[in-house]
């Protein structure tokens, strides 16, 4: 026997007024905002979403539908509606994985449960709100009223460069795809709104690190050694001045610091140095020189030093390129839904997101969903302990992806 959960009647309120149908009813929003807080509790990292994965498989293989696990162990891909194999399919993506920090949260009862995680950038919505849709329109496909199959993305391993998305296209989730989106929360952002932006809306994100070696001794001898505390200290305050001179200030390179380590004791100098941060990037091209670019600044100025480098230029990802015919689709999933003042533009931001992968194969665009409540002024930010959303965003993003699905049809 079904459970009543599972009748298109209670996942969906009925179409009226001639609006696109898909709206939640109120059964499925209330088990949206559980199964949301349930991930929060339980966070996982990057190629560790076991239990996420798993809670998701279920609730797709209860809604009748047949996801497959994909090849890396986590993560998973499904359509929903037969794919005829020929009219390209709309996808929806969302990143399951969450952040190696502790939830500081102390006066709600989802708080992680998981020593040092938490979901700290909104991944438990992005999954929820890919999961409601796609219990949505399977409700929407028995009654007929889906015109053209969706693929429902539900990737590992965002927060790990390059990224989950390389490894999820290697397992074929983009095979009958025509367009692809997705959404990201922004405390910046009221809830019941989102952030548009044709063009790029994301950065170029590499990281970088640095060890430099030479022969230490005795600080009352420093002319005698290779004096590596000065040698990291001008590498950390040069090398990025030196960068700005070197590329267009247009491009925004920017190499940030986060980590220097030399030394042991007060009257030695040091044989060994450490730094490491990130190189971002506004501009594609730009982003595509930053290693060599940063490579002969580093030898540069620690040559001036008498150091030796070894410098490790992981790759990262680049700039999250929204497609404007994608954007279009948006616009107009959002004003079907909430009306066209529930939608504000966006600025490109320094942030790096692997779902500028997928927008190297085919065409999409990633949305800001606002997660802010109306009126809170905590300042609350993305990869804090601390935060946290109005869960009206769940609904919002369900029915905008929804919304997107039904309009694009055979797009």
């Amino acid at each position: 026997m079904k459970s009543r959960a599972s009748r298109p009647e209670d996942l969906v309120d009925q179409p009226g007024g001639g609006g696109l149908p898909g709206r939640l009813g109120d059964e499925l929003r209330a088990e949206l905002i559980a199964f949301r807080r349930d991930l929060h509790m339980h966070p996982e990292l990057g190629n560790q979403e076991f239990r996420t994965t798993a809670a998701i498989k279920d609730r797709l293989e209860k809604a009748g539908l047949k996801p497959r696990v994909l090849d890396v162990g986590t993560g998973l891909v499904c359509d929903v509606g037969e794919w005829d194999g020929v009219t390209p399919m709309l996808a929806l993506r969302a990143d399951i994985d969450a952040l190696p920090i502790p939830d500081t949260k102390v006066d709600v009862p989802y708080r992680s449960t998981v020593p040092d995680r938490a979901h700290a950038c909104g991944h438990d919505v992005h999954t929820t709100t890919v999961l409601g849709a796609g219990l949505v329109l399977a409700a929407l496909d028995r009654q007929g009223l889906l015109p053209n199959a969706v693929r429902l993305v539900f990737q590992p391993a965002e927060e790990v460069m390059p990224g989950g998305a390389l490894s999820a296209i290697e397992s074929g989730v983009l095979e009958g795809v025509g367009r692809i989106i997705a959404v990201h929360c922004d405390p910046k952002v009221d809830a019941g709104r989102i952030g548009l932006r044709i063009g790029p809306i994301t950065s170029a994100c590499d990281r970088l690190e640095v060890s430099l070696d030479g022969p230490g001794g005795h600080t009352a001898r420093p002319h005698l050694t290779t004096d590596l505390v000065t040698a990291a200290a001008r590498v950390a305050v040069d090398v990025p001045a030196l960068l700005s001179r070197r590329v267009d200030a247009r491009s925004g390179l920017v190499l940030t610091w986060g980590r220097l380590h030399t030394g042991h004791a007060p009257n030695v100098v040091p044989q060994h140095a450490e730094l490491s941060g990130t190189v971002r990037c506004l501009d594609l091209e730009a982003w595509r020189d930053a290693a060599d670019l940063v490579h002969a600044a580093v030898d540069e100025v620690a040559g001036m030093h008498r150091a030796k480098t070894v410098i490790n230029y992981v790759r990262g990802v680049p700039p999250v390129v929204n497609d404007a015919e994608s954007v279009g689709l948006l616009d107009a999933a959002m004003t079907e839904r909430r009306g066209s003042y529930a939608i504000e533009d966006t600025e490109q931001s320094l942030g790096g997101e692997d779902f500028s992968w997928y927008l190297e194969r085919v065409p999409g665009a990633m949305a800001r969903l606002g997660v802010r409540p109306p009126g809170d002024t905590r300042g609350l930010d993305l990869h804090r302990g601390n935060f946290d959303v109005d869960e009206e965003a769940i609904t919002v993003g369900v029915e905008l992806f929804t919304a997107a699905a039904l309009l694009a049809g055979g797009s």
